[in-house]
C-alpha cells in the first residue's frame, strides 16, 4: 500500500489558523509559490506529517467530517495527485521509510 508523505523541500506553518506552505527553492523559500490551505486540506496536511495511506487520510477526514463518503475518497485521491505534481507531497513505496 503506497503511503503519502510531506515533502523535505517544503516548510509549512498555521498563521491566524490558516495552513501556508512555502517551497524551498536552492535553500531559500519561493515567495512567489505560497500555498494557503482550507480546513480539510489542513487536516491532510497535518496527517501525512508521518507516512499515512489515502486511505488512513480518508479515515481521518470522515472522523472530523461525517458526510461525503465516496466524495471523500475521489477528493483525497485528486488532492495527492496535485500536491505530489507540484512537488509539495511524494509519495513513499509499501515498506519503505521517511
Amino acid at each position: 500500500m503506497e503511503a503519502y508523505v510531506r515533502s523535505d523541500a517544503v516548510v509549512s506553518r498555521v498563521i491566524a489558523g490558516e495552513t501556508m506552505i512555502i517551497p524551498i527553492r536552492k535553500g531559500v523559500g519561493d515567495l512567489a509559490s505560497i500555498y494557503s490551505l482550507n480546513g480539510v486540506a489542513s487536516l491532510i496536511w497535518s496527517v501525512i506529517a508521518k507516512p499515512s495511506s489515502s486511505e488512513e487520510i480518508v479515515r481521518a477526514i470522515t472522523s472530523e467530517f461525517p458526510s461525503g463518503g465516496d466524495q471523500i475518497k475521489q477528493d483525497v485521491q485528486d488532492f495527492l495527485r496535485e500536491m505530489c505534481s507540484l512537488g509539495l507531497v511524494r509519495p513513499l513505496a509499501a515498506g519503505a521509510a521517511a
